[in-house]
């Protein structure tokens, strides 16, 4: 026994249908430029990550130089001092 079905309403589910096939790609392209922006902001971050770090070393190695610099003439002063005691 066939039944038939209302124009309107086969007319609505063709229309419904071709409107998802026709936004697909429209969110297939929002996807990737989501994943896009998404991956662009993971590689700043880390970029600002490494970035801090560099400055993290630079600070401790000028510190580290500074030290040796000025170490430098208390230990001249001490081999002095310990020569003219006739320590050496």
């Amino acid at each position: 026994m066939a039944t038939t079905v209302n124009e309107q309403i086969t007319d609505a589910v063709t229309q419904s249908n071709v409107k998802v096939v026709a936004e697909a790609p429209a969110v297939a392209l929002g996807n990737v430029y989501q994943a896009a922006a998404h991956s662009t902001g993971i590689m700043f971050e880390n970029a600002v990550n490494s970035q801090n770090q560099q400055n993290i070393l630079g600070q401790a190695s000028t510190t580290q130089g500074i030290m040796q610099i000025y170490s430098m003439d208390t230990i001249a002063d001490a081999i002095s001092i310990a020569t003219m005691l006739g320590a050496s």
